[in-house]
Formats: structure tokens, sequence, C-alpha cells
């Protein structure tokens, strides 16, 4: 299977180690060539310095067609733009953006992005240690819905998903990307 990862922070690397270690192709994306520390020393995948919002760092790093593709950076705007281009653009398969706001997250549900949200799983876990009960969302929450003049992703073939899968590969140095210019102001 090939995997992308966009963001090599805590979460991402778990992940990027764990497809690895299952003998999967990965693809680890981060703007920050120090993020990929966090790998281990026997990590095969890819190592990719570059911004996971830009169309050609993607393809350049061989996202198209991927298998999986998780957009998993602390910022939700960068996880959606990532993910909206993963299915839009590159055609992947399985396509998901972490988003921290419940809200925003069951909205881009809504709108046809798979999202997971750190602070549900969070809040549900610790309910459920407490005995108390909780709001029931557990793990990634599959798109409910289609945006609008994205129809068209959803008819390939008759599948859901509306995405093909194709070849990925890169040597293992990272690689480095032009610097996207620096976030100006908070991430919503």
């Amino acid at each position: 299977m090939n995997v992308v990862i966009v963001g090599c922070g805590r979460v991402g690397s778990v992940v990027a180690e764990a497809f690895d270690s299952a003998g999967h192709k990965v693809i680890v994306i981060d703007r920050s060539t120090t993020a990929f520390d966090r790998l281990p020393g026997e990590f095969k995948g890819d190592a990719v310095r570059g911004d996971g919002t830009d169309e050609d760092v993607l393809r350049k790093a061989g996202a198209e067609g991927a298998d999986v593709f998780l957009a998993l950076t602390e910022g939700d705007n960068r996880n959606v733009m990532s993910a909206q281009l993963a299915i839009e653009a590159l055609h992947a398969n399985r396509v998901v953006a972490k988003i921290n706001d419940p809200l925003r997250a069951a909205a881009y549900a809504e709108l046809g992005l798979a999202t997971i949200c750190r602070t549900d799983l969070m809040s549900n876990a610790i309910l459920g240690y407490v005995v108390l009960p909780t709001t029931g969302s557990r793990g990634v929450v599959a798109p409910t819905g289609v945006h609008a003049g994205g129809e068209h992703h959803h008819e390939r073939d008759g599948l859901r998903s509306g995405v093909r899968s194709g070849p990925v590969g890169l040597g293992r140095e990272p690689i480095s990307a032009p610097s996207p210019e620096p976030d100006s102001g908070r991430e919503a």
C-alpha cells in the first residue's frame, strides 16, 4: 500500500512508523527537516521537506494516486487544503484530515471529507474512563456529503470515493522544496 502522511509531528511519525513496520511504502512530508528526527533510524520510507498544501510539492513527492493520504499537521486549515488537493487533484484513494475543532470536523465530513478530531477522541476517552456518557464520535468520521461542484469526484466507476490509486516512489533522503510563506496569524 502507498501511504502519504503530511505532518511529521507526534501523530504523523507514529503512524508513519506503524505503516513502515507493516511493510507499506510511506512518504512523509513536512515543512521542517528537524521534524524527521521523530522517525526511527530504521525507517525505510521517504522524508520530503515541503509544504503539504502545495500541489507541485505533493506531486514531486509521489503523492499522486496514494492508497492512503493523511493530513496530520497541527493546522486545521493546512490539513483541509492538503486533503482537498489529495482528493481533487491527486486522486488519492482514502483521505483523512485531522481537524481539532469538532464543529469544523463535522462540517467538513458533511462536505465530503473524512475527518478525525483529536478533541472528540480525547474528551470521549476521559468521559468513558470516568463512566459518563460520551458524544459517540470515537474515530474517523466518514464523509457524509459532497462539496458543491465536487459531485464528479464520486461518480467514477460507481465508487463513493471517486478516486484512483497508482504508483509512488522516491529516495530516502529529505528533498527540499521551495519554502512556503510564513503563516500569517493564528490558524482557526
